[in-house]
């Protein structure tokens, strides 16, 4: 096994670029605000993460008139 960390993913280079409809917009919001609440208060550096991640995403209101039903 190759110890070259040259072709590792920087820390703040992309890493993946995902494509969502809006319904799976919702969804993933959804599960990452969960995801979120159920961390306990010793977990800095994942609500951190999950924090900027979200901030990637749009507002509460967009993601609240996503329809599930109609996808958007």
């Amino acid at each position: 096994m190759s110890t070259d960390r040259t072709d590792l993913i920087g820390p703040d280079e992309t890493a993946f670029t995902l494509d969502l409809t809006p319904a799976q917009l919702k969804i993933t919001h959804a599960a990452l605000k969960a995801f979120l609440n159920d961390f306990g208060h010793n977990e800095r550096s994942v609500h951190a993460v999950l924090h900027q991640i979200l901030a990637k995403l749009p507002d509460e209101a967009s993601i609240r008139a996503i329809d599930l039903e109609l996808g958007r």
